[in-house]
Formats: structure tokens, sequence, C-alpha cells
């Protein structure tokens, strides 16, 4: 919630167009407020929302994918990613408005509007993408320990647990902090592959070429399922809508529509670095690994084999350090939503400790038993691939309502726009069901 409302003191700057006399009569909004710092500064203090829901979109699940679609099909996928990529910014914009014009997060909003039994289904759903969130970036973080530090899967993810709750607890200090951790580990991530890509570069044309729309059998299918269900994370769609909701209370529908301006610059920035950094993961492991006869590449820790074989330990150590980020940042914030999911659906909390215990406890029993840590990365992307429209379809349901959205209703060509996306992923969906039944 936002802080109350009070009088405009003579150390504050008025915001333009107000004079001394109309601020003693009637208090500044919370908005008039953060304007009156100036236009750069209030656009600052704007950006956060986007930047906590993109690192989802960078998570471990992203290494695994996209380092294994680049290792076996070269630059066949980069239209996948780089769709899947403005598919992610027009939802993440979709979030961020029902937020702001309702001052209520989707799943709060799905209890308020849906049935009962259809309440209770999405909600059971969103617990199962939780638990595949969760397997993805445990499994990811303890493996860039392991291969850090030598430390054994398992306990790594133990250790994952603890990073998590220290950089969560950051929230309770203020969103700031925890939006500015994030955006920290979003550095790190970033670094690590720009200096890799600019070190062993890629082939501009033949990336260009991989926008045309083709597949190469099941596989591949398969791949750009998996980079789908990572690149558009079900659980910020539920997230996003909840960081916006009481950031800044909005005074009237003007003050709406400018915070929506806001935040679209937030979602284009904050997505834009998120597709980069997806593309450079991507480019990276083709122009090195495909077709270049080294075995398991298509693997993390082959990768990581790869990148000292074939560039030298730096570029391994840059590798390694951007998944432990990942790792870190995401699974914090899957536990961050995962609170919103059960708030939002069913009313009620749990303590975060044994929220976490329970939807970790598949991803620790993979590292116990000794599952192949790059197939349950990708196959936990493909649960959340399928995900997606429960999270999606609702979104697109409640923010063409003016009821619902009063002056933020969505436009017609955007409500169609967000239609198409959600048939365009449901339709993934099942040619690869299609595949896998007739492989």
């Amino acid at each position: 919630m936002s802080a109350p409302l009070r009088e405009q003191t003579a150390e504050e700057p008025l915001p333009r167009g107000l004079d001394a006399e109309t601020a003693m009569i009637e208090p500044l909004s919370d908005l008039e407020r953060l304007r009156g710092r100036g236009r750069m500064r209030t656009v600052l203090a704007m950006l956060g929302p986007a930047f906590v829901a993109c690192i989802a979109y960078i998570d471990p699940g992203n290494f695994a994918t996209n380092i294994g679609a680049g290792s076996q099909y070269g630059y066949l996928l980069v239209w996948v990613l780089v769709s899947a990529n403005l598919m992610a910014m027009l939802i993440q914009n979709l979030s961020a408005k029902i937020g702001i014009a309702t001052g209520r997060n989707l799943p709060e909003l799905c209890r308020e509007h849906f049935r009962p039994p259809i309440v209770r289904g999405l909600w059971l759903q969103a617990e199962v993408v939780a638990m595949a969130t969760d397997l993805a970036e445990f499994v990811g973080a303890a493996l860039a320990l392991n291969l850090l530090f030598g430390v054994p899967l398992f306990a790594a993810g133990l250790i994952t647990a603890v990073a998590s709750f220290v950089v969560l607890s950051l929230q309770r200090r203020g969103y700031r902090r925890f939006e500015v951790a994030i955006a920290f580990f979003l550095l790190i991530i970033l670094l690590g592959f720009l200096y890799n890509a600019l070190k062993i570069g890629f082939d501009a044309g033949a990336a260009a070429e991989g926008l045309v729309p083709s597949f190469d059998g099941g596989e591949s299918v398969l791949l750009a399922t998996a980079i789908l269900g990572a690149t558009v994370m079900p659980h910020v769609i539920y997230l996003h809508s909840a960081l916006t909701q009481g950031r800044i209370t909005p005074r009237d529908d003007d003050e709406r529509r400018q915070l929506l301006r806001f935040q679209r610059i937030d979602v284009t920035f904050a997505m834009g670095l998120a597709g980069i950094v997806n593309l450079l993961m991507l480019v990276v492991a083709a122009s090195l690994f495909f077709g270049s006869g080294l075995a398991d590449t298509s693997t993390i820790e082959g990768a990581y084999a790869g990148f000292d074989s074939l560039v030298g330990g730096d570029a391994a150590l840059a590798f390694a350090l951007a998944l432990l980020a990942s790792g870190f940042a995401s699974s914090s914030v899957g536990t961050y939503a995962g609170q919103v999911v059960m708030q939002g659906f069913i009313g009620r909390t749990i303590p975060l400790a044994l929220r976490r215990s329970i939807t970790m406890a598949p991803a620790l029993v993979v590292l116990a038993i000794g599952v192949n840590p790059t197939d349950a990365l990708v196959i936990s992307q493909v649960v959340l691939s399928f995900g997606i429209p429960f999270a999606l379809v609702p979104l697109v349901l409640l923010t063409r309502r003016a009821d619902v959205m009063g002056v933020l209703v969505n436009r017609r060509v955007t409500t169609v726009a967000a239609s198409l996306v959600a048939a365009l992923i449901v339709a993934l969906n099942l040619l690869l069901i299609v595949q896998v039944v007739g492989g």
C-alpha cells in the first residue's frame, strides 16, 4: 500500500502547473509528488516492476532451452525466440495494466469474476506451474554452484533455497530494494553473455535467416515449445499485476493513464533486455557448438566444458556466474509469485518457509536421484508452456471488459492480438502432442 497522502511541504518542489495555494488546499497525490522531482527522476523511479518480472524470462530454463536450440539446430529457432519475446511484451503490458486499472492482481480478479470451480482449477494448475518453475530455478542454480565450486547438487539446492529467502527478505524493507537487487542480478547475466558474444562472435547473416519460421523434426518442436514456456512465464503473468497494483495509488483516471504510459516504458525496456540476453544465449551456442563435434554441448554441463575448452576459462566463468545469478534471482521471484497466486485465488497464505518447502520438493528429488539436470530443465519448460493459456486467457477476458478496466479497457486491436497469441500457444502445444504421439 502507498503512504497516506499529506500536504506539500516548503522543501518539496511543486509539479508544473500547480501553485502553492492550490497545493495547501488539496493535498498532492503520490504521482504528483513523484513528478515534482523532475522528469528523469520520475521515469527512473517508475522503472522496476517489469525488471522483477523479466528475470523469470531469463531463468535457468532459458539457459537449457536456448543453449540446446543453438547447439543442436544452429540459428533455426531464432524466430521462435524473437516471437516469444514480442508476445511477452504484449502479455506483461496487459498484466501491468490490470493492476493499475483495478488496484487488484489477476488471481484476485479471477476469484471475483469467475465461478468457484473454475477458480479452484486455475489455482491447482498454477501450483503445478509453480513447482515446474522451482524445478528450473533450483536445478539451474545448483548446477552453477556445482560447476563453480564443486558443491554436490543436493546441497547446492539447499543453498539456493537459503539464497532465495535472503533476496526475497529485501521486499520487507520496501519494494525498491528488492527491485534493485533483481536489476543487479540481471546486469550480471547480461554482462556474462555480452562478454562471451563479443569474444566468440557470430554470423549475423545466418542468424537473420533464422527469423524465417521452420522446424526440423519433432525434437525441434519440443525445443520450440520449451523456448516458449521458458520465455512467456505463466507465474509472472500473475505476479506483474501484483507488482503494479499498489505501487503508486492513482487519484483519478488521468493518473491511471499516466501510470500506464510509465509502465509501458518499463515493460519495453526490461523485456527488451531479456530478449537481448536470450538471443545472445542462442547465437553464442549456435556459433560455438553447432557442428563443432563436441559431445553433450546441448547440456549446461557440456556447454560449460565447451566454453572452457574452445574459448577459455574466462568464458566458462562468465557463463557459470550468469547461470548462478539467474538461479538466485528467479527463485526469489518465483517464491513471491507463489504467494500472490495462493492469496489471490483462495484468499489464504501459508508461512513462506512451508510454501517454499512444498514447491521446491520436486526439484530436490530430481537433484537427489540424479536425473539429468538439463533434461529436467527442458521438460519443466514444456510444462510451463502448457500452463500459459490458463493465465493468459483469463487476462484477455478481464482486460477486454469495461466494467473491470474502466478507462484502461483494451482496444479491440489489443484484444485481437492477445487472443491470437493465446491461440498460437495452444496450437504449438497441440503440435507437440501430435509429434510425440506420432513419433
